[in-house]
């Protein structure tokens, strides 16, 4: 646990999307609010449903300081109705390829490693550092395109977004060191049917094993349910879950949709 950590709130919003409460600042991730019943191409002939909704409407939010969007390149993380709330933000943190995909503005590309701080009077000092992630296997990103986790730290709370990401050596040695409070962990164990046992992201028991390594105080799954392409879903997050470490599962929070949590 970080020195003088502060209770926060996080709201679970659907997929990957929630907002983030934390040192006066609203941070919101990966926007997701097109309804239900859509279908959606993910390229290479890849595709996905998707059959749940959000659960807070984007017109419900408030106001944003902050959007955190870990790659555009697929609806899952960034829908028609996400595209159409950006602009209504100050400032969006991405990767570098989405920056010059959303045309500038308030976009702004970091690099894994590299730190965007945020001041405001009367507000907590914000620091934002990209992490790595890897959307699939080895040599796989000029396939699925350029995705980035994110680590905030503020007001003595640290918090570790994964982003779509596998479990890869990166990954592993960026996080080492770093004292984690809360850690939102994207799971699913995506696959799709062109390309076989292929994951694209962790599975239960991966995101299990990266709770072990990470050690945070709290590990909040998200973006696991609601879509087709989540061969690993639920269930596979059950299984992790029952089979995990004692001292493992007792960190891993599951958040009612919708509800303001403070943690």
């Amino acid at each position: 646990m970080g020195s003088g950590s502060r209770a926060m709130n996080v709201t679970h919003i659907g997929g990957p999307t929630t907002l983030i409460e934390v040192g006066g600042w609203r941070v919101l991730t990966d926007p997701t609010f097109d309804p239900p019943g859509g279908h959606y191409a993910f390229g290479w002939g890849t595709s996905s449903n998707k059959v749940a909704g959000p659960a807070v409407p984007a017109t419900e939010l408030g106001p944003l300081d902050l959007v955190l969007l870990t790659h555009d390149q697929h609806a899952d993380n960034l829908d028609a109705a996400g595209r159409a709330l950006l602009p209504t933000v100050p400032q969006v943190l991405t990767t570098r390829a989405a920056a010059t995909r959303l045309g500038g503005g308030g976009a702004r590309g970091l690099r894994p490693g590299a730190t965007h701080v945020l001041e405001s009077r009367g507000r907590e000092l914000l620091e934002v550092t990209a992490t790595p992630a890897r959307h699939g296997p080895p040599m796989s990103r000029p396939i699925v395109g350029e995705v980035v986790g994110f680590l905030l730290r503020c007001a003595g709370t640290t918090v570790w977004i994964t982003g779509d990401t596998v479990l890869h050596r990166r990954l592993r040695r960026a996080i080492r060191d770093v004292q984690v409070d809360v850690m939102i962990v994207h799971v699913g164990g995506v696959r799709f049917r062109q390309t076989g046992p292929v994951r694209y992201t962790l599975t239960g028991r991966r995101a299990v094993d990266l709770v072990r390594l990470a050690h945070p105080r709290i590990a909040v799954p998200v973006h696991y349910e609601g879509w087709t392409h989540f061969a690993d879903g639920p269930a596979g997050l059950k299984r992790a879950l029952d089979a995990a470490p004692d001292d493992v599962r007792a960190r891993i929070q599951r958040l009612p949709s919708g509800v303001r949590t403070a943690l």
